[in-house]
């Protein structure tokens, strides 16, 4: 090789080496930005402590017509919601009533009293994801009778 030619091949083996660490920075950028696009937390909650030898998971999906709603009960298990679509409105006992939209999430404790779970529209249709983290021999839910609540309190 020319000596004379020598510096303008350094000089460009360095450029193209450059260039090649600025394109795998992006690369990898891009790709650091869609796993974290793919996956997101929705819901992060502390659980009380519970005997890992009884419990069971379940994931159950809920639909709701256009303005339906379950009757007040509670669920003998910790309880993460997601809303799937449509808008949701959620209350607790002692918690005031919130609304939840696509891709926001919720948590009732065990025993909990939901008082309200419903569609908040009356023109379209509504769908929640609940996790449910329990013992495996309890119910997933219990009917709270009516003589029990009146406006979203307890008697």
């Amino acid at each position: 090789m020319d000596s004379k030619a020598f510096p303008n091949v350094l000089i460009l083996c360095v450029g193209l080496c450059a260039a090649h660490l600025v394109w795998s920075h992006q690369v990898w950028s891009s790709a650091q930005s869609q796993a974290k696009d793919r996956a997101r937390i929705v819901l992060s909650q502390q659980l009380s402590r519970m005997d890992g030898d009884h419990l069971k998971g379940v994931m159950v999906e809920v639909r709701y017509g256009p303005g339906e709603a379950s009757s007040p009960h509670s669920h003998p298990c910790a309880v993460m919601g997601y809303v799937a679509e449509g808008t949701i409105r959620t209350q607790v006992q002692g918690e005031p009533e919130m609304i939840y939209h696509p891709g926001q999430g919720f948590y009732e404790p065990p025993n909990a009293v939901h008082l309200v779970s419903a569609n908040a529209s009356s023109t379209e249709p509504a769908r929640l994801i609940a996790y449910l983290i329990g013992d495996r021999d309890a119910p997933l839910s219990v009917d709270v009778p009516d003589s029990t609540h009146a406006k979203g309190e307890l008697k």
